[in-house]
């Protein structure tokens, strides 16, 4: 930073301040790679689990994660059009969580357990 609370690169010997447009290409890396971090740490979830709810969750939130991926990523590489494929992507994601949660929430009801995955009795 400098006395005029400017930031500033290193450019050879000389200082010039960091652009408007600099500084969000620098946001919005920062921002993508936390949701990449996140997305894997949301992949993990939904493979140790432990119950089926878990799972079903970690997955909706997992496509949730590359929707706003996906947003971000457009407005880093300034494509609009990767934003009609986040609204696309969410259309599906839903979908699938929605057929996930009809096929297996049901079936562990008939097993005996609750939605949670405990046992009744």
């Amino acid at each position: 930073m400098s006395e005029d609370g400017h930031i500033l690169k290193e450019c050879g010997r000389e200082e010039m301040p960091m652009t408007v447009y600099e500084a969000y290409q620098l946001l919005y890396s920062a921002v993508f790679l936390a949701l990449v971090l996140l997305a894997g740490c949301m992949l993990i979830r939904a493979m140790i689990g432990p119950r089926i709810t878990d799972r079903i969750l970690s997955i909706n939130m997992l496509g949730t994660m590359v929707i706003s991926g996906i947003a971000v990523l457009s407005r880093l590489l300034d494509e609009s059009y990767l934003v009609d494929v986040a609204l696309i992507y969410a259309m599906i994601s839903f979908l699938a969580v929605m057929m996930l949660a009809e096929v297996y929430i049901p079936a562990a009801r008939r097993k005996g357990e609750k939605p949670g995955g405990k046992r009744h009795g």
